[in-house]
């Protein structure tokens, strides 16, 4: 066993490498080797959000491959049968790098960070058959290369950042906040200007405050990137500047707890002295606080956390661990919410490499993701750099996905899951709802009269599925995706 240096804050201990140790009902499967066969995606990179369907399909993108190496859209079953949904072209976009989030329509939004009519990138809308439609291109450098997806808001439009061309192109602006139409208008909400940060390479995050949150990779008052939040209005407040002891570098999305705090993570700083990253919680006033520091054996988080059922938080660092690659080929870690951290997989570039993409867990209680490298795929792709699409099972329970997870009453809320067919019953917070089964990994309900917050219950034929969240009753309807 190799001990790793691999602190939290609560406690700074060394804890140990887990990948030699029997670990009850935690299993990590390699579901698909990207680059396994002719026109496959490969090398998916950040942000790369994971989105489950109302089919119970995984959705996503690669960075590269397709048919013309530029990047595609794929779907993943769950036990990983996998489909190329649509490679671009270069008219169409050209490196797809965010991923994709689901839509309330069904179907799915995602960016290319180049390529379209002017060569600085697209948003688009695929459905779940892999018809794709361009709703905007981006027509200068100081708009362009968007590296995450649009998310979609109460009002029903996609909100989105542009990482800008000084910092992610070839010269122009410096990030940008977008809101763009389901019929394609976009409007400029926020332009960044060093002083609040510049750079965004993350998604934003809808709170269920309705405001959104995200982070800039670069600048701000400690010239390491910020957390903000912004109004749909477009007025933003600076949360946090990051200052290299508290972290720098943000570049994953965050993530809203159960305790009503965001979590997120840096690539680098940190308060021990090797200065390779953490994770930290802050609030949606702007108190922040670190709780794990990386370094140097397990470090460089450039995907962000996952808050699973269990109440832990999951992630990846891309880097550290394994020496058959030259900086580590990556790890998987447990989080409690209180920083005590638990490594549970070291990567050993056959099992894949430099995993970027957040962890993401389906309705199964499965968690998935993917790595940029590794694997053994090698069909448009040298062997080694390909990547992986895997899961890690850590016998966590079933349950049910709401979008959104907030509403008045006779708002219709969707629901993600398995087993619905033959479903009895929904109630919210123990109050039953009108409801309509759709399918077996989809249904709607009705928010009933004399609803109250609390968590939703589906009674199927197999058992009751619990929502991994609870569901705000409001008198305005504030959405949350459901990841």
């Amino acid at each position: 066993m190799r001990r790793l240096r691999f602190s939290t804050l609560a406690s700074l201990a060394l804890l140990v490498a887990m990948a030699n140790v029997a670990v009850p009902a935690q299993t990590f499967s390699v579901l698909y080797n990207f680059g396994t066969n002719a026109g496959d995606p490969y090398q998916p990179f950040y942000s790369g959000i994971i989105a489950q369907g109302r089919d119970g399909y995984l959705y996503s993108t690669a960075y590269l491959g397709g048919v013309n190496n530029l990047g595609a859209v794929f779907n993943i079953s769950p036990i990983g049968v996998l489909t190329v949904l649509h490679s671009f072209a270069g008219s169409d976009g050209e490196y797809p790098s965010g991923g994709l989030t689901l839509g309330s329509d069904g179907n799915f939004y995602g960016t290319t960070v180049a390529g379209g009519t002017f060569g600085y990138g697209t948003v688009f809308k695929i459905t779940s058959g892999g018809k794709l439609g361009v709703l905007y291109n981006f027509t200068t450098a100081s708009d362009a290369y968007p590296y995450a997806p649009p998310v979609e808001g109460a009002d029903g439009n996609f909100y989105g950042t542009t990482c800008g061309g000084s910092a992610c192109g070839d010269g122009g602006g410096l990030g940008v906040i977008y809101k763009v139409t389901p019929s394609g208008k976009f409007t400029t909400l926020y332009q960044f200007d060093n002083t609040h940060g510049y750079g965004p390479v993350a998604p934003l995050v809808l709170g269920t405050d309705g405001n959104f949150y995200g982070t800039t990779f670069y600048g701000g008052t400690g010239s390491h990137g910020e957390v903000f939040k912004i109004t749909r209005a477009g007025k933003l407040t600076v949360l946090y500047g990051f200052d290299t002891r508290q972290g720098e570098n943000p570049a994953a999305p965050l993530v809203e707890g159960t305790d009503g705090n965001f979590y997120g993570t840096t690539v680098g700083g940190g308060h021990t002295g090797y200065r390779q990253g953490e994770v930290f919680r802050i609030s949606p006033k702007g108190g922040l606080t670190v709780l794990l520091s990386f370094g140097p054996d397990v470090a460089n988080p450039y995907a962000g956390v996952v808050q699973a059922t269990d109440g832990n938080f999951y992630g990846a660092t891309a880097s550290g661990a394994d020496s058959n690659c030259s900086d580590g080929c990556g790890t998987i870690f447990q989080m409690t919410p209180k920083g005590r951290a638990t490594l549970v997989h070291q990567f050993d570039l056959t099992t894949g490499s430099t995993p970027y993409v957040t962890p993401f867990q389906h309705t199964n209680g499965i968690i998935y993701a993917d790595t940029q490298l590794g694997g053994t795929g090698d069909v448009g792709c040298a062997t080694g750099t390909c990547g992986v699409f895997y899961s890690w099972s850590a016998g966590l329970p079933a349950f049910a996905s709401l979008l959104p997870y907030a509403g008045k009453v006779g708002k219709t809320i969707e629901f993600l899951g398995q087993g619905f067919t033959g479903t009895t019953a929904v109630s919210f917070n123990g109050t039953p709802a009108k409801f309509k089964v759709a399918s077996d990994t989809y249904l709607t309900a009705t928010v009933p009269a004399g609803a109250t917050t609390g968590f939703v219950t589906v009674t199927t034929p197999g058992g009751s599925l619990k929502s991994n969240k609870k569901f705000r009753v409001s008198s305005g309807a504030f959405a949350t995706h459901p990841h």
